[in-house]
């Protein structure tokens, strides 16, 4: 068991209703205002919150929990150092696969198919063009950066479309999908791929992974997908890439700073494909990172291991 005497005290501070998503017994939600101050005589077992903090979190994360559950998957933005010992830090790790997972698939397959660039908004003269280089993902290689919930994700949808599958992870844990090829080295990853997909949380260790070392390596033409931080990316050694051609796209839904200021050269490269940090939406997409905190829940109390712990010195 959990070691805490029923009824337990679940601290919401995230203003999404989770109320609503735990059905345990002998449970109680209270919810906690993201803005202005705490009534520091609330005490809880468990705090459930945001990555991002808000100006109160270190007043949540101070009212006693002795796990703390972040609604998301990424977080770098999360003030580790108020954790104390014996606090328990978890998160929602692969909540958003589907939805990114298709994001991918989606771009990989504009930039394939040449879409918008073939829609037809006039007839010429001369009649349609049919002569377009149109490509195809069958038979194509991808590499994959990261194979925990996104990427793995991203691997089975690949695979369902013929592709050649190559990923690089941290470790040297078999891949969980049959048909993948683990590379030990990014370089060599990169010289055989027509696209290179990122779903690494940012941590030291992937701070610039891809850098000017990486785009000489790779295989011109290649297109780069970022779906997990802008700081993964060296982003000035990417546009030189853009602008010699060896990158021919960059479909990004991340990158640093977010928002980018206004007149950045990303928002009008003719070569980068830019979406506002969107791909992990879907209808439900905020109710099944809920629910699998209230999974995590009933794990937790039933003393069972929790599903999604972070290693704070790994930075995941």
């Amino acid at each position: 068991m959990n070691g805490l005497d029923t009824p337990v005290t679940v601290l919401d501070h995230t203003a999404l209703g989770l109320a609503g998503h735990v059905e345990a017994t002998g449970v109680t939600v209270v919810e906690l205002p993201r803005r202005g101050d705490i009534d520091q005589q609330v005490h809880g077992d468990v705090l459930v919150t945001i990555a991002a903090p808000s100006e109160n979190t270190s007043q949540a994360v101070g009212l006693g929990a002795r796990w703390i559950h972040l609604v998301g998957t990424g977080i770098d933005h999360f003030p580790h150092q108020l954790l104390t010992d014996g606090q328990t830090l978890t998160c929602t790790r692969g909540g958003s696969a589907i939805p990114i997972s298709e994001w991918v698939l989606a771009h990989m397959l504009a930039h394939a198919k040449r879409i918008p660039d073939v829609w037809i908004h006039d007839v010429p003269d001369a009649g349609w063009r049919t002569d377009l280089d149109i490509d195809r993902l069958h038979h194509r290689t991808v590499t994959i950066v990261g194979l925990g919930g996104i990427g793995t994700a991203v691997a089975v949808r690949c695979l369902a479309f013929g592709m050649s599958v190559l990923a690089v992870r941290r470790t040297n844990r078999p891949s969980p999908v049959d048909g993948v090829q683990l590379v030990p080295d990014l370089r060599e990853a990169v010289a055989r791929s027509d696209h290179l997909v990122l779903a690494v949380p940012a941590t030291p260790d992937t701070d610039h992974l891809v850098n000017a070392a990486v785009f000489a390596a790779c295989k011109p033409g290649l297109h780069l997908l970022n779906v997990g931080r802008g700081r993964v990316v060296d982003e000035s050694a990417l546009r030189e890439a853009l602008d010699a051609g060896t990158v021919s796209r960059a479909s990004l839904d991340t990158v640093d700073p977010e928002p980018l200021p206004s007149g950045h050269w990303m928002l009008t490269h003719p070569r980068v494909r830019l979406t506002p940090h969107v791909s992990w939406q879907m209808p439900g997409a905020v109710a099944v990172h809920l629910e699998v905190f209230g999974a995590n829940l009933q794990r937790w109390l039933n003393g069972e291991p929790l599903d999604g712990v972070v290693d704070v010195d790994a930075g995941y």
